[in-house]
């Protein structure tokens, strides 16, 4: 039965009425929706993505171009302002490349002359898009500009020189003055594989990847990449509010030392506050599971309010029945929870 055969249109219900219906699968959507990117960003990003490929597979130097990062795995939130490229050079018109000493550092400034000169805003030969680029202060790629550098969010694409290999590819390292092995494309296929298995990975990871964004003065900054991994380890298939709770669970007592899944590149980051984020996994990992407990007294009102000490204030809550401020419990409307 939904809601309308039910008798409880929400089209007719005056906004406090509709507040006070709200359960947590209401506001689970809710979050959802305030943290995946917007389609058109999402669009237009995927667009600039596809010029600098075309651009790029120009070069007589360059044998393919492909896309890593989020964008590449659909785990990006919103904003939406940047863009990873891999480009795979021919070893042969590069043999020198691989090696260490200043190859890594020639390889980067390779990428930035072929972008000014294909993409320049001023004058690129395949399109004008590019306003600068900037090689000074990055480790391992060109950080172009499309919008003003000092702009809030400016949009910009990392382009990454590499080399292929059998076992992946050869990734410079300029400040070490060498070069590494890395294989982008094993996490890509990773969570394509968990996707194709159960369609709310990509979104419960996205929901994930938000959750570290709150508990950073706990822990300092921590890598998006360090939560896909993390929840390729300790998330599960189930309903949206109990494979939460299993992960932070699970994650609180995992290993977080986070390594490359592929198995190549080491910590993931070797400045991870792990003591930190440990403490927020575990004070999540309680509200999570008071959460679950308060669905299943049928007390909307007191779960949501322990899913925002874990999600923060995007997280909404729900009124309990009444439309008081206290809690208790309310009946469920036939709504299965998620």
């Amino acid at each position: 039965m939904n809601r309308k055969q039910a008798g409880h249109d929400p089209s007719r219900l005056r906004d406090c009425d509709w507040e006070a219906f709200m359960t947590v699968m209401d506001s689970f959507e809710s979050l959802q929706r305030e943290i995946d990117a917007d389609v058109k960003v999402v669009q237009l990003a995927r667009q600039r993505r596809d010029t600098f490929k075309a651009a790029l597979n120009t070069a007589p130097d360059v044998e393919v171009v492909w896309g890593s990062g989020s964008l590449a795995r659909s785990t990006q939130l919103q904003p939406v302002h940047d863009v990873d490229l891999v480009v795979e050079f021919d070893a042969d018109e590069h043999p020198e490349w691989g090696q260490d000493g200043d190859s890594a550092e020639e390889a980067i400034e390779r990428c930035r002359d072929l972008v000014n000169d294909l993409l320049s805003a001023k004058n690129g030969t395949h399109a004008r898009l590019v306003r600068q680029v900037n090689t000074a202060e990055r480790n391992r790629a060109a950080k172009c500009f499309i919008d003003p550098p000092d702009a809030d969010d400016a949009f910009t694409v990392d382009v990454m020189p590499a080399l292929k290999r059998p076992d992946g590819i050869l990734i410079p390292f300029k400040s070490e003055r060498r070069w590494t092995l890395a294989d982008p494309k094993y996490l890509i296929n990773q969570v394509a594989e968990r996707q194709r298995e159960w369609a709310q990975f990509r979104p419960l990871v996205r929901m994930l990847k938000h959750w570290s964004r709150q508990h950073t003065a706990d822990t300092g900054r921590v890598k998006s990449l360090v939560m896909e991994v993390l929840a390729l380890d300790c998330l599960h298939e189930g309903n949206r509010s109990e494979a939460l709770r299993r992960f932070f669970v699970e994650a609180s007592t995992h290993s977080l030392e986070i390594e490359d899944p592929a198995g190549l590149s080491g910590l993931i980051q070797l400045d991870l506050d792990v003591a930190g984020l440990r403490r927020a996994l575990e004070d999540s990992a309680v509200a999570a599971s008071a959460a679950v407990r308060a669905v299943a007294n049928n007390d909307h009102a007191a779960a949501t309010q322990h899913w925002q000490d874990v999600f923060g204030e995007a997280f909404p809550l729900v009124l309990p029945l009444g439309g008081g401020s206290g809690s208790g419990p309310r009946p469920i409307h036939d709504s299965p929870q998620g």
